[in-house]
């Protein structure tokens, strides 16, 4: 919603202030300008890139006209799912576990958390982590290590698309510069024609100029911004259950745990004090 609001303005204003001007609209109209410019672009991004990473970033791009994954509610999810995984085991033992992690689409605990239970990346996450726990194999700090590679990985791997996007970004007025000059130099090759007919071919060459630019910082590179954006909001999760896992090995009672996952949040992401106490409550059922 806000993306397309914000290519409105975009195209509003640069239009609006040209025709206000006292431009002539036609004068833009130039669509092999645009399709030298844009198919150089396409072919520059299947150069630079594999095939992973060109399937990888098309399929990242819807993302820009969707909101947010996790929401407050979402988080307030995620944390309850791992307070109560937490009291389990710190009530029955982490062996008690076992079942919960090896089906967890048939446990009771993770099927109260549908939504949680959906994100397989973000579950196997969690899971990997809790058998590595139940193992008592691993120190805190040799898991505090593995998550941080493992974590590093991700957050690398989703920050591809949004490079991608950016490179593409970057080369844009690259590419309206070589439209432009072709067009000059058709200008060049024609000269002997009418002044008007030369007014208007200069005219039609600076237009790539234009567009590589217009497209660059009003459309491709905001996309690569959004996307970065996304990426840093989606690790989010990732951080939340490594801290209270991490404070749970530290000796740390879930109640207190969770505090480390809530505080690793955005703020305007972040339940509050009292909404995740009033969630993590809810989980212990009357008494």
């Amino acid at each position: 919603m806000l993306v397309g609001l914000g290519f409105v303005i975009v195209v509003g204003c640069v239009i609006g202030s040209f025709l206000g001007a006292g431009g002539h609209i036609a004068a833009l109209m130039q669509p092999l300008e645009l399709l030298c410019i844009l198919g150089a672009a396409i072919g520059a991004f299947v150069i630079s890139n594999s095939g992973k990473t060109i399937k990888t970033t098309l399929g990242a791009l819807p993302k820009c006209f969707k909101g947010a994954t996790y929401t407050k509610e979402r988080y307030v999810q995620l944390i309850s799912l791992l307070f109560e995984i937490l009291q389990k085991a710190r009530k029955d033992g982490m062996m008690a576990l076992e079942a919960d992690v090896e089906t967890p689409a048939s446990s009771p605990v993770f099927t109260k958390y549908p939504e949680v239970l959906a994100d397989t990346h973000l579950l196997d996450f969690i899971i990997d982590y809790l058998r590595m726990m139940s193992s008592g194999n691993l120190t805190v700090h040799e898991i505090q290590d593995l998550m941080d590679a493992e974590l590093e990985t991700h957050h690398a791997e989703a920050a591809v698309p949004s490079s991608a996007l950016q490179a593409v970004a970057d080369g844009l007025p690259a590419f309206g510069i070589v439209s432009a000059v072709m067009g000059v130099v058709h200008t060049m090759g024609s000269v002997g024609a009418a002044p008007a007919v030369l007014g208007e071919m200069i005219a039609g060459a600076l237009v790539g100029t234009f567009l590589g630019i217009l497209l660059a910082y009003g459309f491709v590179g905001p996309l690569a911004s959004l996307l970065l954006a996304k990426s840093k909001e989606e690790s989010k999760p990732y951080e939340c259950v490594k801290c209270v896992l991490l404070a749970s090995l530290g000796g740390y009672a879930p109640s207190i745990a969770v505090e480390f996952g809530r505080k690793v949040l955005f703020t305007f992401d972040r339940p509050s004090f009292t909404e995740l106490e009033d969630a993590v409550k809810a989980t212990r059922g009357p008494r």
